[in-house]
């Protein structure tokens, strides 16, 4: 794909005009429609505008690296490209698509022995090299999980904890009838699961709402199909297991705190 910035006039077809595509962003604001005929020149260059028919309106994809800048973009047939520009035969980098089964360090190799000062990287490592800022950001990203999920276990442990010295006397009957131990034991864990569970489900539930309203919100500021924000299966299956986890945990604290104390002084404050 090739993206240049350009000046653009309406203007009258002359004969074999050559063609260029242009982003729908562009061709919106312009606005410009297929067969219209436009002046453009590169900002690099000095030399004067040239006539181009738009041949088709294209949507750009969706890319993270290029959302901060956000430029429009038009599409020319490479010789018209260049006839623009200040100087021939340079470019600044170019992708090459290798066939199925082929040895990408091997392919690399050879284009840095044919053409002098040429540095070939693969994909894997080009990705690495410019996504330095998204590292950060999900770096970010984790540690707010992480506390999260913490200030979450707490809460849910206060609660659990509040809910069992509420119920002390009841309890304390339960054990002097003849309840055992591990019966109350399992019974609050399995209450504490239960409110868990509820709670997952809310918060995959408020998550998916407010993840909507994010991708609403900035693909309408950058005029992007881009989601800013993705609630998967993944991560929803990932929260239900950890909500069922520190919900075992805590109820098991909280259930803990009541068993080891005689039947006898549960009601006792």
């Amino acid at each position: 794909m090739l993206w240049m910035a350009a000046a653009l006039q309406a203007g009258s077809p002359p004969a074999q005009v050559p063609e260029m595509l242009v982003e729908r962003r562009l061709a919106e604001a312009v606005p410009l429609a297929v067969g219209d005929t436009v002046r453009a020149r590169a900002l690099a260059g000095t030399g004067p505008a040239r006539p181009f028919v738009v041949a088709g309106v294209f949507e750009r994809e969706a890319d993270p690296n290029r959302i901060a800048r956000n430029d429009y973009e038009v599409r020319l047939h490479l010789p018209d490209l260049e006839a623009m520009l200040p100087t021939h035969d340079r470019v600044d980098r170019f992708a090459i698509v290798l066939a199925p089964g082929a040895d990408a360090d091997s392919a690399a190799r050879w284009i840095e022995g044919v053409a002098f000062g040429t540095r070939a990287y693969g994909s894997a490592a080009l990705a690495e090299q410019t996504s330095a800022t998204f590292a950060v950001v999900s770096r970010f990203h984790d540690a707010i999980g992480i506390v999260t999920i913490l200030a979450s276990a707490i809460f849910l442990l206060c609660v659990m904890v509040i809910r069992v010295d509420e119920r002390k006397r009841d309890m304390g009957v339960l054990r002097l009838i003849g309840v055992s131990r591990g019966t109350v034991f399992r019974a609050i864990v399995l209450e504490a699961i239960g409110i868990a569970i509820v709670g997952s489900a809310a918060g995959a539930g408020l998550g998916i709402l407010v993840a909507k309203v994010v991708n609403a919100y900035y693909a309408r500021v950058y005029d992007t199909t881009l989601r800013f924000a993705l609630v998967t299966p993944r991560i929803v299956l990932l929260a239900a297991l950890l909500g069922l986890a520190l919900g075992a945990a805590a109820g098991a604290l909280a259930a803990w705190r009541v068993v080891r104390v005689a039947p006898q002084k549960l009601g006792e404050r």
